[in-house]
């Protein structure tokens, strides 16, 4: 018998990742972003804080990146790119997706402002395939010339009123204009 989360079209090194984490039955806001996500649409999504967001969208990247047949898997550098608007949101972001990628080869990086830059140069000159990061330390880091955001292929704004709110438009606005424009996007 089919699990819900195997009817959205995940694939099973994630169907695995989700039973290990627990999951159930996906929430309102995964069934609604994920099979839409996984078809390669942009995506704009609104749901309550403990809705499973970030499974929303970190499940959807994660496959579309590392599928059996993806040819991106194959480009070095940088494949996906969330946004935060704290560095709190980071953590738990960066920690939850790759709780989610723990049955690929994914590395993510959570990149924010108090953290030491050379923790996260050294990470990034390894290798990382999807950044979790603060707009200003995103933009420390490109400035430094030690993030290449051109092989991004999917770009999510977690909590991208609360970026609004806080200012962040402009840097927003800059990051992505480093980013490839054929990409997929996701506002949450």
């Amino acid at each position: 018998m089919l699990s819900d989360f195997e009817k959205l079209g995940l694939e099973p090194q994630f169907l695995q990742a989700i039973e290990q984490l627990g999951f159930e039955k996906p929430t309102p806001i995964q069934l609604a972003a994920i099979p839409a996500l996984l078809d390669g649409r942009d995506v704009i999504g609104q749901a309550q804080t403990g809705t499973g967001k970030t499974a929303a969208f970190a499940l959807p990247m994660l496959q579309r990146i590392f599928s059996a047949s993806s040819e991106v898997e194959q480009a070095r550098g940088v494949k996906g790119l969330v946004l935060v608007p704290t560095r709190e949101l980071a953590m738990q972001v960066a920690a939850a997706t790759g709780e989610m990628a723990q049955n690929t080869r994914a590395r993510v990086l959570p990149v924010y402002g108090g953290q030491s830059y050379v923790i996260q140069k050294r990470a990034l000159a390894r290798g990382v395939d999807v950044v979790v990061g603060t707009p200003g330390r995103l933009m420390d880091l490109m400035r430094q010339k030690v993030l290449d955001l051109s092989q991004v292929r999917f770009v999510v704004l977690d909590e991208a009123d609360e970026m609004l709110d806080m200012g962040f438009m402009e840097d927003v606005e800059t990051i992505l204009s480093e980013v490839p424009g054929e990409r997929q996007t996701a506002l949450f």
